[in-house]
């Protein structure tokens, strides 16, 4: 389940260096595994599929939190919040979420349509 170590796999897959590639020990005898292109697979293929959707929380706290900044971290924060049964409520300064994914980062790195479908799931 990548969900389980990565709230995003779909930006990671498109955004990240991949330093661990250059690290892998496979590099040693053989090609290192390509974990950015298998992120960005699994994620692509988990949208088509129905596999990335919303999971609403068993049961409510009653408990009300305040996420200020939509960018990666403010995301990660209110999806996992969220799923803990908390009623999570994201403020951005800008017009549109998603914070430095959406305006320091250009389009040839990741496509604005990546940021809003993660964003429209989220809701």
């Amino acid at each position: 389940n990548l969900h389980s170590t990565n709230n995003f796999p779909e930006f990671t897959g498109r955004i990240c260096p991949a330093p661990c590639e250059e690290a892998c020990t496979l590099n040693l005898e053989d090609i290192p595994v390509a974990i950015k292109t298998v992120e960005q697979a699994i994620a692509d293929k988990a949208y088509e599929t129905g596999h990335i959707r919303p999971y609403p929380p068993e049961r409510k706290t009653g408990k009300r939190v305040a996420v200020i900044g939509s960018g990666p971290a403010g995301m990660a924060a209110a999806q996992q919040l969220g799923r803990a049964g908390h009623d999570v409520h994201v403020y951005e300064r800008e017009s549109r979420p998603g914070g430095l994914m959406r305006y320091g980062i250009p389009d040839f790195k990741i496509e604005k349509h990546y940021i809003d479908r993660r964003i429209e799931q989220m809701q």
